[in-house]
């Protein structure tokens, strides 16, 4: 007996362990490119000098090209991929299955849905179709949690109802740009593709607000989430509210969705390659939900770097994680149909 329990300590020790090195490598990686999206550009700036800039001083031919122009950018990627990464597994472990992701059960559709009809129809900018397109995310939610709620919400249920609702949006979506003048239209269609250009410091303060505020929530339920992926008659047992808590979760994860999607626009397939990846970084080792925005980060991160700078021509960060993506969307769904897998 006492041999037993020792090897269930040394097991979760262990386990922690793994956990603590996935999370630290992640940060690195993170950092690391963070520093190169800083440093290495069109030009190249000395690290020493970055730093500098971050620490106030003003350097010539960096203080610009670093703090005006990289900086921005870098600090929304990080912030928007984090958002879109925690938001995005909360969703998947929740509901036990990889499809569920914001890009896929209409969240992100509804936020778009909204700015576009803000920017074509109401000639609304800047803030306020931020919060148009926040409320109207927390509200698609919500639809899509009641329409599929009957007899206790099914995973499967919620999936089918939002990829259904996200159908809708995109016709919404599909229409207003027909009918968009010119002077709208490139803006609209800017916001649509997922993008940190033309980024600015104010903007992250925000974001930093929401994925403080909503993450925090999350982590502070990272238990009660770990217990839903047993199903819900298993949670109850362990004594979760299981009502309560995937209520609290799901307003957490499109808070912070909504939020980063107001920024940035949908930047496509962070939220849905997230969750997927640090599982398997992470294996049975621990909690997804840190190392799931650390990912988001990665993904933002480079994606924008990659669209910058080491193709042909210059692409949104969304366009580089769509292609990555929809690769894995299909081989995922063709995974799901054959075993129910799940993370």
């Amino acid at each position: 007996m006492a041999r037993s329990l020792e090897r269930i300590v040394e097991n979760r020790r262990i386990r922690r362990r793994n956990h603590s090195a996935v999370v630290v490598v992640l940060v690195s990686l993170v950092v690391a490119v963070f520093a190169l999206t800083l440093s290495l550009g069109q030009s190249f700036t000395p690290l020493q000098d970055v730093i500098r800039v971050l620490l106030g001083e003003k350097v010539a031919s960096a203080s610009f090209t670093v703090g005006q122009l990289r900086l921005p950018r870098a600090v929304l990627s990080v912030l928007a991929g984090a958002s879109f990464g925690l938001g995005g597994v909360a969703f998947q472990i929740m509901l036990r299955n990889p499809l569920a992701s914001p890009d896929i059960i209409g969240i992100s559709s509804g936020a778009s849905a909204a700015a576009v009809f803000a920017i074509v129809v109401l000639s609304l900018k800047g803030a306020a179709v931020s919060v148009v397109a926040v409320a109207a995310g927390l509200g698609i939610a919500l639809l899509v949690y009641g329409l599929s709620s009957r007899n206790g919400v099914a995973g499967t249920r919620l999936i089918l109802v939002g990829i259904g609702v996200s159908a809708m949006l995109e016709s919404v979506i599909a229409y207003i740009l027909s009918q968009a003048p010119s002077w709208t239209l490139q803006e609209a269609m800017r916001w649509l593709t997922g993008s940190v250009n033309g980024a600015q410091l104010s903007q992250a303060a925000p974001l930093l607000l929401s994925l403080i505020v909503f993450g925090g929530l999350l982590l502070s339920r990272a238990r009660d989430l770990e217990a839903l992926r047993l199903g819900d008659d298993t949670a109850a047992a362990l004594g979760v509210g299981v009502s309560r808590t995937r209520i609290l979760i799901i307003v957490s994860a499109v808070g912070m969705i909504a939020s980063a999607t107001a920024v940035t626009g949908p930047i496509a397939f962070v939220a849905f390659l997230s969750g997927p990846i640090a599982a398997r970084l992470v294996k049975n080792s621990g909690s997804l939900l840190v190392p799931a925005a650390l990912v988001g980060a990665a993904l933002a991160l480079g994606g924008d770097y990659v669209g910058q700078f080491l193709l042909p021509s210059r692409y949104p960060v969304g366009v580089v994680t769509g292609a990555l993506g929809a690769p894995y969307l299909i081989f995922l769904i063709v995974r799901v149909n054959r075993s129910g897998g799940s993370l």
